[in-house]
């Protein structure tokens, strides 16, 4: 291979390995501290209204792999400080709203059966963003697959972008 095109390979390879890796991580790290800090919520799994949907025989988005939930998010309160005529009192932030979003971590080919619209599931949300979701409980669905599939992928862009400069730098 040319000195210009293996550059220019290796460089492309690396960056797509580690932005992958690194976007894995923050996806891992994301899903787990919702499921272990995030607030438990029942959600509906809703159609999606796509238009394009109807077009391909798919009137309720049953065929999108990560399902539209709707919840009620709880309101945020805000406790003022000690000092003051109203110490120690808690103030509302934001009002309770009904959030519509996808869950994080859902990429199975095919929407699972019990994710069909109408069904009730178990949800972790973040507080702070009502609309970062992951799904919890028994309706959590084993991500374990696509996990591996897309560390494998990056791991091995970086080791191919890697190896071409290493091959660069031998010669």
């Amino acid at each position: 291979m040319e000195t210009p095109t293996a550059v220019a390979a290796g460089a492309v390879l690396t960056f797509f390995g580690s932005a992958l890796l690194l976007w894995c991580a923050a996806e891992l790290r994301l899903r787990h501290h919702l499921r272990r800090h995030g607030i438990p919520a029942t959600a509906r799994v809703v159609a999606d209204g796509d238009p394009y949907g109807e077009l391909y025989g798919d009137t309720f988005g049953e065929l999108d792999s990560a399902p539209l939930l709707s919840y009620t998010a709880l309101p945020e309160v805000e406790v003022l400080p000690v000092s003051g005529a109203e110490a120690g009192r808690a103030r509302p932030v934001r009002a309770a709203e009904t959030v519509l979003a996808r869950p994080r971590g859902s990429t199975p080919l095919r929407r699972p059966s019990r994710l069909v619209p109408g069904a009730m599931v178990q949800v972790m949300y973040d507080a702070r963003r009502p609309s970062r979701v992951v799904l919890a409980g028994t309706d959590m669905l084993p991500t374990l697959a696509t996990d591996v599939f897309w560390a494998v992928l990056g791991t091995g862009a970086l080791a191919g972008g890697l190896g071409l400069f290493a091959s660069l730098l031998a010669d």
